[in-house]
This record gives structure tokens, C-alpha cells and sequence, in this order.
């Protein structure tokens, strides 16, 4: 029984690091996807940086009342955009999400990790627009 009891121990340890390693893959890809897509909205819409900011955590410029995140526990507070220079086929603009915590759910440890800085910084689109010509 002793022994059972401690490779089962060993067996739903391992389990829980692998639930918990693919929860933090997943997170990593999503946070990766929503800054990418943050971007691509602030360049083809040139919109506000809250629009840009919602896009990211909601994926939507304006999300309904009681709006889930793509990402648990991800804010607004937590996006950052900033237009440099920016109008059609000229400057860029940069989306960066910084300090989110990964909360492992793991029983009696619940600790949380800074999973670090995402950035995606695009150059303007002409997006279907034709200069007039002289």
C-alpha cells in the first residue's frame, strides 16, 4: 500500500505538470495571436488605441457588456499601442502586452509566473487605397 501510495503520488504529480505545462503552451499562443491581431486591426483601421487595446483582450474594437477575455485575467492595462509616424504605406505601429500572470492551477502550489513582454510592430497599409493621379 506504501508503495502504491507514493507511485500515485508520483503518476498525479506528473499528470498536473502536464495539464499545467499544456495550459501554459496554450496561453503563450494565444497571448502571441491576440498581440499579432492587435496589430493587424490598428493597421488596417488606423482606429484609437483603446479600439486597438479592446481588439486585443476582446478580440472585438467593441465588445458587449460582460465580455470575456481570449485570455484569462488579461486587461487592457496590460496592452500597450503606439503609432509612430503613422498613414497610408508610411510609419508604423507597435502592440505590445506586458505584465500578465500565468496563474498555475495546480493544487497547493497556485503560484504565478510573469510570462514576459509580446510585440508585433507592422508598417501602414494602403489597404485598397489609390492615390489620385496628377
Amino acid at each position: 500500500m506504501i508503495e502504491m501510495a507514493i507511485a500515485g503520488s508520483v503518476v498525479i504529480i506528473g499528470i498536473f505538470g502536464l495539464i499545467e505545462s499544456g495550459r501554459l503552451l496554450w496561453t503563450h499562443n494565444a497571448l502571441t495571436d491576440a498581440v499579432r491581431r492587435g496589430a493587424r486591426y490598428a493597421v488596417m483601421s488606423n482606429e484609437n488605441a483603446n479600439n486597438v487595446k479592446n481588439a486585443v483582450v476582446y478580440g472585438t474594437p467593441a465588445p458587449p457588456p460582460g465580455a470575456v477575455p481570449v485570455v484569462n485575467n488579461l486587461t487592457t492595462g496590460n496592452v500597450t499601442v503606439a503609432y509612430e509616424s503613422f498613414g497610408i504605406k508610411q510609419g508604423r505601429v507597435t502592440v505590445k502586452i506586458t505584465g500578465y500572470q500565468f496563474a498555475f492551477t495546480v493544487p497547493l502550489i497556485g503560484a504565478t509566473i510573469n510570462l514576459g513582454e509580446y510585440k508585433t510592430t507592422l508598417t501602414g497599409e494602403a489597404a485598397g487605397y489609390i492615390p489620385p493621379t496628377i
